[in-house]
């Protein structure tokens, strides 16, 4: 004779709230594949499928209009757009990680007067509008001839506040007596934070990797304003340039969005345990 499963204290049997947190969850996964799965859909239609009133999920023809159109377009060079957001946003990712790594062990690990200050004072850039920076960025950046170039969307950014931030909090949760061990084997803090700290790291780095390939390589704003050449724009205003002024080509516009997701999803796929552990590690201590 089983047992009946007892209710809980809101008066549910368990089986009820897992089916309802089973359903909760895959509602919210509908609302986040729904739009993806348009998207494709939609950049395998033709022009007039697209057009259709009311829309049809399935395209019929299935035609690959608007990725030839895309490809093939010497007028909007998309996959040079495509490179060259993919070289910027993994340079910026690497630059982020040297910066803010060697900050946020000093911060962290070494002792020095204004340390609490000045981790203060980083943290405070955070509640600056990015917006206001624009202008004395854009003059410095003249300054330094990098208008119209690669350097002027992978350096500006590569002192990233949240990054030393997320680090330091990270580099707090380790043990301090793995790096006494290593001062007793005769290793100096360049050996330790190099063959210690990093290598037990390796979630976090892999975190603010990825944070930081994201944010180059959605970032709109800033290369509107310092890139002007068509060879040397980067994917989003790149594919602002696909929207026509009375005409909107549907097929061509997604295609380009979905040539602009797969390195995201790709990169989040293959990062998505490290992003796990960085994220569940980092705010251990204060």
């Amino acid at each position: 004779m089983t047992t009946p499963t007892p209710p809980t204290t809101d008066g549910s049997t368990p089986g009820v709230r897992r089916v309802g947190l089973y359903a909760t969850l895959v509602a919210l996964a509908l609302i986040f594949l729904v739009p993806l799965l348009w998207m494709v859909i939609t950049s395998l239609k033709t022009y007039t499928a697209a057009q259709q009133i009311p829309p049809s999920w399935l395209p019929n023809p299935l035609a690959g209009y608007g990725y030839e159109q895309i490809l093939n377009n010497s007028a909007n060079p998309v996959l040079r757009w495509f490179l060259n957001s993919m070289l910027a946003a993994t340079l910026h990712s690497a630059l982020v990680l040297v910066t803010a790594s060697m900050a946020a062990y000093s911060l962290a690990r070494l002792k020095f007067r204004g340390r609490g200050v000045t981790f203060a004072l980083i943290v405070g850039t955070l509640f600056i509008p990015p917006t206001s920076l624009i202008i004395p960025n854009f003059l410095i950046v003249d300054q330094l001839n990098w208008i119209d170039t690669l350097a002027v969307v992978v350096v500006p950014g590569a002192a990233s506040a949240f990054g030393v931030f997320f680090l330091r909090q990270f580099f707090l949760s380790l043990p301090n007596e793995l790096e006494e061990a290593a001062t007793l084997d005769g290793a100096n803090q360049w050996q330790i934070f190099y063959k210690v700290v990093l290598p037990l790291s390796r979630p976090a780095l892999a975190t603010l990797a990825v944070l930081s390939f994201l944010t180059n390589w959605n970032d709109f704003l800033w290369p509107i304003f310092v890139l002007f050449s068509p060879e040397q724009l980067t994917l989003p205003p790149g594919l602002g340039l696909l929207q026509g002024s009375y005409v909107t080509d549907y097929p061509v516009i997604m295609a380009g969005a979905v040539l602009a997701s797969l390195p995201v999803l790709i990169l989040f796929v293959l990062a998505q345990r490290h992003i796990i552990q960085g994220v569940s590690r980092s705010g251990l201590k204060g």
